[in-house]
């Protein structure tokens, strides 16, 4: 728990600092490119719309609940975007900075937190998105869509804590990248985003209940959709804050113990 406050204050911190890396990494991560930063916004929605076509189009996926399948599909791909992007970029963060890293003054502990502030102003933005599309079916906005905010903090959590630790393990073990990759390819079709999980017997539910991004996914389709408060799933909740706590203090740790390495291996 020390390791995992004083992670926390030196956020807090170098909060200043932590910002405008985030923003410039932001700025440069599309330099060079025609379309610049629209290209942060087109892959993604080119995405859900070859998933829309596929899933209702092709395979003529209905309705889900009264609720248009588009809305159920663009809700549960917002957030998963936004995992995926930290999770791959968050990983490489030390070698992408390594002129930083091998600067004794500078402090490598915030590092992490670029990639997920870095993201998060695209995924502000998508976030945004379903709830326009929520109100063009002739839905009126509702206090339950503040919620979101919530979640959105969960996810920073969740994924600081594995980056902490994948971006820490990748100098030693290069075949992480690799491992994260695959995890991703696989983890959108375990996690319920494009598939309902009353498919599943219900016997066997909690095993994909035990993935963290089922949270996060059925939490931003409760504040837009289904209109559920977090504290309505008080078991859910509690799981997801004790593996995100412990994981934390996990990949913090291991980020202490080898950080004294980074600089002779990169």
């Amino acid at each position: 728990m020390k390791k995992f406050f004083q992670a926390v204050m030196d956020i807090v911190h170098s909060r200043e600092l932590i910002f405008n890396l985030a923003k410039n990494d932001f700025k440069t991560k599309y330099v060079g490119s025609f379309l610049g930063m629209l290209w942060a916004f087109i892959r993604p929605i080119i995405t859900v719309l070859v998933y829309w076509f596929v899933f209702q189009v092709g395979l003529g996926s209905s309705d889900v609940n009264g609720c248009p399948f588009v809305l159920w599909l663009l809700t549960g791909l917002v957030p998963w975007f936004y995992f995926s992007d930290v999770l791959g970029s968050g990983t490489a963060v030390l070698i992408e900075y390594q002129y930083l890293v091998k600067k004794i003054v500078f402090n490598i502990s915030t590092l992490p937190i670029v990639k997920v502030i870095s993201s998060l102003f695209v995924h502000l933005f998508f976030t945004a998105l379903p709830i326009i599309v929520y109100c063009c079916y002739g839905n009126m906005p509702h206090l339950y869509m503040f919620q979101i905010l919530y979640y959105m903090f969960c996810m920073v959590a969740f994924l600081l804590a594995l980056v902490y630790f994948t971006s820490s393990v990748v100098l030693f073990f290069k075949d992480t990248m690799q491992i994260i990759g695959v995890i991703i390819e696989i983890g959108i079709w375990m996690t319920p985003i494009m598939w309902q999980l009353t498919l599943i017997p219900e016997q066997f539910r909690w095993v994909f209940k035990l993935n963290p991004m089922y949270y996060i996914v059925y939490g931003y389709r409760d504040s837009i959709i289904s209109k559920v408060w977090f504290w309505d799933r008080p078991v859910l909740s509690i799981y997801f804050w004790i593996v995100t706590i412990l994981l934390f203090i996990f990949g913090v740790k291991m980020f202490n113990k080898l950080k004294v390495h980074f600089a002779d291996v990169l």
